[in-house]
């Protein structure tokens, strides 16, 4: 069965901390490009996951998630005697902080001979992360391979920078990502993680570096200060909705499949990121990654309020 987005890479059950009492631990879940496929499949999009799971009581409740949220699971498969990933999100005043127990997990795992290759040719955009490529080598070869398939078979890429500097030396993800860049049309990347791939510190420097690699349309994904979008010929800030937010795990995820759902749906990459900060945003005001992604009808009833 062909889907319109797929998504590759890890999925994890998540601990999160309550801030009313830091003795307990609400049960949900996470994983970028997971996050990303159901904020997409919330927006009404359709789409599918690909990766692994553990047989393991984790990998089960995963399955169960994607089941709910309408996520295709054909390609996710299941690895006898391996865990799956499991992370604890802590708060205190200087924000949120993730603990990972990730090693060895199925997605890791992962090889290039498990590709849904055809799957991959039918789809209309498959995304991934910086994340999908860090969490073993050869999840890495795997991901490169799946980009590059998309690209000989016409489907287009999406990546988010996600870097994160615990699971691979600075040295070598900007080896990798300079690999991925080249086989990317799509690219959703966050401040610090993409001004420690460059080196570089100036919005519209780095915009430009991104555009050599290839990459058709950027969407840079500020935070407070909105969404910097660029395609070869066009740039322009788009404002950020402005709530009072609780947790912002999750938060660049969720913009990252609410706007490819918008590409695909055939929208403008600036209308597609109005609606995307919007999503993004309605998404801190709970808590967690998954549970406060809003569904379509939410997003669209602010942004027809704010014309």
């Amino acid at each position: 069965m062909s889907k319109k987005i797929l998504a590759y890479g890890e999925a994890m059950v998540e601990f999160n901390q309550s801030i009313e009492d830091p003795r307990y631990y609400l049960e949900g879940f996470g994983g970028d490009t997971s996050n990303f496929c159901i904020a997409a499949a919330r927006q009404g999009a359709d789409t599918g996951y690909v990766s692994a799971v553990g047989d393991d009581h984790f990998g089960k409740s995963l399955q169960a998630l994607w089941q709910t949220e309408k996520v295709d699971t054909t390609h996710v498969g299941v690895m006898p005697g391996v865990a799956s990933g499991v992370y604890v999100v802590t708060h205190d005043d200087e924000g949120h902080h993730f603990n990972y127990l990730r090693t060895g997990s199925a997605a890791s795992r992962y090889t290039p001979e498990q590709l849904p290759l055809q799957a991959i040719a039918d789809a209309k955009v498959l995304h991934l992360s910086g994340i999908s490529l860090a969490i073993s080598e050869s999840a890495c070869d795997a991901g490169l391979a799946a980009m590059a398939h998309a690209r000989k078979n016409g489907t287009l890429t999406s990546l988010d920078t996600n870097l994160r500097l615990r699971l691979w030396p600075i040295e070598r993800a900007r080896a990798k990502m300079a690999e991925a860049f080249a086989l990317c049309d799509i690219c959703l990347p966050s401040w610090e993680d993409v001004s420690a791939l460059t080196g570089l510190d100036d919005r519209d420097s780095i915009v430009d570096k991104l555009l050599a690699y290839g990459i058709k349309l950027i969407a840079f994904k500020l935070g407070k200060e909105g969404c910097y979008v660029a395609t070869p010929t066009e740039r322009s800030l788009v404002a950020p909705h402005i709530v009072d937010a609780l947790d912002a795990t999750g938060a660049g995820d969720c913009f990252g499949g609410a706007f490819i759902a918008q590409i695909v749906e055939g929208k403008d990459p600036f209308t597609a990121a109005r609606y995307a900060n919007v999503a993004a945003a309605i998404s801190t005001t709970g808590y967690g990654a998954v549970a406060p992604i809003p569904l379509a009808d939410q997003v669209n009833t602010v942004v027809s309020r704010l014309g």
